[in-house]
């Protein structure tokens, strides 16, 4: 999407090259051993197990993005084979260094993205089970004691890396909920307000209506088509914040307009860098829904709020409101600081979390991001 998520998914791309790499030189190794192994000893076949171990690992390691779980206990099946047919023919079988990394990788992805955690644990449990079988069972006890000690420390290193990942992400995952569950709070809050404001109207309309109705009879038709299209506006409102407050969340008050989003132009600017707001034709407190209007409010407020914590140093900001082909563009620009570039590799605030749901609830859609000439953008489009 932009420079540093482009740098991002190459480093990634990087990271799986050299990691394929070294399991590659690792099992490079292997066949050296075995076949040094097959010409000090009399050929029995059981020494292409731990080569063809290593060459599963591999693989698996390979393509565990996209096929983790079958893969791994493709593995984990070998390995527990190579150990019981080692113990059954009475031959030893020089555990798969290469087998052990793999083994260790895909560990770490197992805790780190297995769901339910009870088949993560068990998935790592197999991988120990396996590791701790090719060091005791397939080697002479003396060296087999030091390749086990070898494999669990690193199975040890690897779990703890797993479970560390885990926790991140299930942290930040309760993270965003709560903003979700704040934001519902919030709407329910405001509902009270949302029903008054349109219930009032219809209210008045309809008085108005039952005054008018005994001296000018022909005014009543009217107003009651006033107080219908008033109705409709109120349950078209009313269905698309309950149907928030179900499913995800989103934020209004009634009675927002254009003249708030200026004076909150203004008070930034007061004491900020300097912002350069633009409303285009077409846009104006009629045409716009209350709900679209105070959602507008609610992400500008958001995208200058990130932009006094996050770009102080920024000397300029553009907002842009217009209407284009049908739909309503709010766009959000100023320039990037150190600061930003940080955020965005951490993946972002919880802040453009909320903004994005609030403008998916309306149907519409936010991209936030950097820009290939060093700026930071948000756009809601409804």
């Amino acid at each position: 999407m932009g420079d540093v998520n482009w740098i991002i998914h190459l480093i990634r791309r990087l990271s799986e090259i050299a990691l394929a790499g070294t399991l590659f030189l690792v099992l490079l190794m292997d066949v050296g051993v075995t076949v040094a192994t097959i010409q000090r000893t009399t050929f029995v076949g059981t020494e292409l197990f731990s080569a063809l171990c290593g060459i599963v690992g591999l693989i698996v390691v390979i393509i565990r993005r996209t096929r983790l779980h079958p893969g791994m206990e493709v593995l984990l099946g070998i390995s527990l084979a190579i150990s019981i047919v080692s113990i059954l023919v009475g031959t030893r079988v020089m555990p798969s260094f290469a087998e052990g990394g793999a083994l260790m990788v895909l560990t770490i992805s197992a805790l780190r993205r297995t769901v339910p955690i009870g088949r993560a644990v068990a998935l790592a449990v197999a991988s120990l089970i396996a590791l701790i079988m090719a060091g005791l069972v397939r080697m002479p006890e003396s060296f087999g004691m030091v390749i086990s000690f070898i494999f669990m420390t690193g199975w040890m290193t690897a779990a703890g890396i797993g479970g560390y990942l885990r926790f991140q992400q299930e942290r930040r995952t309760q993270a965003m909920q709560a903003v979700r569950r704040a934001e519902r709070l919030e709407l329910a809050r405001e509902l009270h307000d949302l029903v008054a404001h349109h219930i009032t109207g219809i209210v008045v309309q309809a008085q108005a209506a039952r005054a008018v109705a005994e001296q000018k009879p022909e005014a009543v038709t009217p107003a009651l088509d006033a107080i219908a299209t008033a109705g409709t506006d109120a349950l078209t409102s009313m269905r698309r914040l309950v149907s928030v407050l179900r499913a995800s969340d989103a934020s209004r008050t009634p009675g927002v307009t254009l003249a708030d989003l200026r004076t909150l132009v203004e008070r930034f600017s007061a004491d900020g860098p300097r912002v350069a707001f633009e409303i285009g034709q077409g846009v104006d407190d009629d045409t716009l829904p209350p709900e679209v209007m105070t959602t507008l409010h609610r992400v500008l407020l958001e995208c200058l709020t990130n932009i006094r914590r996050h770009a102080p140093a920024t000397d300029w900001v553009e907002v842009d409101l217009r209407r284009i082909d049908g739909k309503v563009w709010l766009r959000v620009r100023n320039r990037r600081s150190h600061s930003d570039s940080r955020v965005s590799r951490l993946g972002g605030g919880f802040g453009l979390v909320g903004m994005a749901e609030r403008v998916e609830a309306l149907g519409g859609r936010l991209w936030a991001g950097p820009t290939p000439d060093g700026c930071w953008e948000v756009r809601a489009v409804f």
